[in-house]
């Protein structure tokens, strides 16, 4: 009997237009989780009231948190909220910090990218530095202005992946190309992530969940924009696929076990 795909959950962004607001979530996420991943993407509402982010997690095989062009409030990691850490989108943190804890707690397959890579560096104890590239010594991470979603995802720099670490096992390379799309950055690491990936100028590219039993990674850059034809980044979303099948596959072996 074919197995059925295991589902993810994706905490959405609110977005306000047509005189509605709006619980929505970019495709480029969900076109690589369900194309490349082989899994089926959910999106999760940021509702902020009555809401018990345990009724999805109880019922998906994975968590994937996404980029977005708002930024994790600071008030989270003891920081004063001044315009350089603007735009914020508050609901959206508590889902996704609530989503990223309950997942971890579960075991379950994690998939961090952009801003849910901070999310996750936050939902942990960690902070975030904001404008980077005015900082000494660092690069501009900023993407390009320009109208195609192809050169603003274009590689922008390399990263150097940890000799011993889990990404390099996964990827099976020393150094990678990577896209480049953010302002802000990882600033004090949280307790119990490990870093797996940094760029020429020191900024934590990648992490990995250390108290994970399997996959649980936080990614800087884009890797869902390019996974159909770059290898690492194809390496990086099927890894997280063939977690979450495992995941699945426990937990029906579980359910079956306790009905016996």
């Amino acid at each position: 009997m074919t197995m059925p795909r295991p589902i993810i959950a994706v905490p959405a962004d609110i977005r306000s237009f047509e005189n509605y607001t709006w619980h929505a979530t970019p495709d480029t996420y969900l076109k690589a989780a369900l194309h490349v991943a082989g899994v089926v993407p959910l999106i999760v509402p940021a509702l902020s009231d009555g809401f018990d982010v345990a009724d999805i997690l109880d019922r998906v095989d994975g968590v994937m948190t996404t980029g977005s062009a708002t930024n994790v409030h600071p008030g989270r990691y003891g920081v004063g909220a001044t315009a350089s850490y603007e735009p914020f989108d508050t609901s959206r943190d508590t889902l996704s910090c609530a989503m990223i804890q309950g997942a971890l707690a579960r075991a379950m397959p994690l998939l961090a990218i952009c801003r849910g890579h901070q999310e996750l560096n936050v939902a942990l104890g960690g902070s975030l530095a904001t404008e980077i590239q005015d900082l000494p010594g660092r690069m501009d991470h900023r993407a390009p202005t320009d109208p195609e979603q192809a050169v603003r995802f274009a590689p922008r720099h390399p990263v150097t992946l940890e000799p011993a670490g889990r990404l390099r096992a996964l990827i099976g390379a020393d150094t990678i190309e990577v896209n480049s799309l953010h302002r802000q950055a990882v600033d004090r690491l949280a307790d119990g992530l490990v870093v797996e990936a940094t760029a020429p100028d020191g900024t934590v590219e990648a992490v990995s969940v250390a108290s994970a039993p399997d996959y649980a990674f936080g990614f800087q850059w884009h890797p869902e924009y390019w996974a159909e034809t770059d290898a690492p980044s194809r390496s990086i979303l099927e890894g997280f696929g063939a977690a979450c099948r495992r995941f699945s596959a426990r937990r029906a072996s579980h359910l079956q076990s306790a009905a016996e």
